[in-house]
C-alpha cells in the first residue's frame, strides 16, 4: 500500500496538467509575455499567455506538474532580472481537457484602448525628455570647463614629469659620480 502511495505521489509529477494562471506585479510593458513564450518553450509547455487591461498578465499553460512548477520558479527569477517584479501568481487547475496548439504562443491582444495607453506613455516619457534637456546647456558649459581645466591640468603634469625625468637623469649621474668616487677609495 505505501508504495503504490509513493508510485502515485511520484507519477503525479508527470502527469499533464492544465492550469489558468494570472500573474500581478510590473509585468507589462517590459517584453514579459516573450519571456514567459520563451521559458515555457523550453519546459515543453503548451498554452497561451496575453496581456489583460487590468494590467496583469494572464496564461492557459498545460504540461507535467513538475515541469510547470519550474517554469513559474524560472519565470519569476529571470522576470525579476530583466525589470519585471512579480507580486503574485495566481493559479487555478483545470479540471478538463482543454485544446491547445502544440507550441506555447503569445496572443497579441493590442487593441485600440491598450494601444491608446502605451502611446500616452509614450508621450509621458517624451515629456519627461524634453523638460531634462532644458539643462544640456549649462550642462555643456560646465563639462566644457571642466574639460579646459582638464586640459590645463595634463599640460601642468606634463611640464612636471619632464622635469621629474630630467631630476632623474641628473640623479643617475650624480649616482653615477658617487659610485667612481667610492671605487677609488676603495683601490687606496
Amino acid at each position: 500500500m505505501r508504495l503504490n502511495l509513493i508510485l502515485f505521489g511520484y507519477m503525479s509529477l508527470f502527469m499533464q496538467k492544465c492550469y489558468n494562471l494570472m500573474i500581478t506585479g510590473k509585468v507589462q510593458d517590459i517584453s514579459f509575455r516573450a519571456l514567459v513564450e520563451d521559458i515555457a518553450r523550453l519546459y515543453d509547455l503548451r498554452g497561451f499567455v496575453f496581456n489583460d487591461l487590468d494590467g496583469s498578465v494572464k496564461m492557459v499553460c498545460c504540461g507535467d506538474n513538475g515541469n510547470i512548477a519550474d517554469f513559474l520558479e524560472e519565470l519569476k527569477i529571470k522576470g525579476n532580472l530583466r525589470g519585471a517584479h512579480v507580486d503574485d501568481i495566481e493559479s487555478e487547475e483545470i479540471p478538463f481537457e482543454i485544446y491547445l496548439p502544440q507550441r506555447f504562443l503569445r496572443l497579441y491582444t493590442d487593441d485600440l484602448t491598450d494601444i491608446s495607453r502605451k502611446l500616452d506613455k509614450g508621450n509621458d516619457l517624451l515629456g519627461d525628455i524634453k523638460k531634462d534637456t532644458s539643462a544640456l546647456p549649462e550642462i555643456k558649459n560646465v563639462l566644457n570647463s571642466f574639460i579646459g581645466e582638464q586640459r590645463d591640468h595634463n599640460q601642468s603634469m606634463k611640464e612636471h614629469n619632464q622635469r621629474i625625468d630630467e631630476h632623474n637623469q641628473w640623479m643617475k649621474e650624480h649616482n653615477q659620480r658617487l659610485e667612481n668616487i667610492l671605487v677609488k677609495l676603495a683601490e687606496k
